[in-house]
């Protein structure tokens, strides 16, 4: 005897019960998304507060479990490109263009840069990327500039904090 069932003639499901089910899907997908938004921001922040400690404290107030998360402590054998993106992003203070993005990792990653074909089409990608994943905002800057600036809560964070000085690009 053969358990196999014949799909074919089933009866279709009602088609205001499938609606439903999508508007719900959709709603509960729609409410996550946000919420991770509101996350990353939150994370944002307070990586941004911790990276500012560490360089007016120095490394050694962080614990060993977070500096990995704020790309520190020991380097890895070939850190990656978009954890280099971040980096460069979190610590800038300032929105960058890629441009300016570029030049920094240049700088402070040489070795990444040298393995990539079109390097400044790698950081749009990236920062881009970071667009995505709800990291990094993107605008237009009064030169009418694409710029990239890590998302942070700025009115969560300590003003003095925020106010403290950041290396220039």
């Amino acid at each position: 005897m053969s358990t196999v069932t014949d799909i074919s003639h089933s009866p279709a499901p009602s088609t205001a019960h499938v609606q439903e089910v999508l508007r719900s899907a959709e709603r509960e997908l729609h409410e996550l998304l946000h919420k991770r938004a509101e996350i990353m921001k939150r994370i944002g922040t307070i990586k941004q507060t911790l990276l500012y400690l560490a360089k007016t404290f120095g490394d050694e107030v962080l614990t060993p479990e977070v500096l990995p998360i704020l790309g520190r402590g020991t380097p890895r054998k070939q850190p990656g490109f978009t954890r280099a993106c971040r980096t460069v992003l979190m610590e800038a203070g300032i929105p960058l263009e890629a441009r300016q993005g570029y030049r920094e990792l240049a700088r402070r990653f040489p070795e990444l840069i040298e393995r990539h074909k079109d390097p400044m089409a790698s950081v749009t990608t990236v920062f881009n990327r970071l667009v995505g994943y709800a990291e990094v905002r993107s605008f237009l800057n009064g030169k009418g500039r694409r710029v990239w600036e890590w998302v942070a809560e700025p009115a969560t964070a300590s003003p003095a904090i925020m106010d403290l000085p950041s290396r220039p690009i």
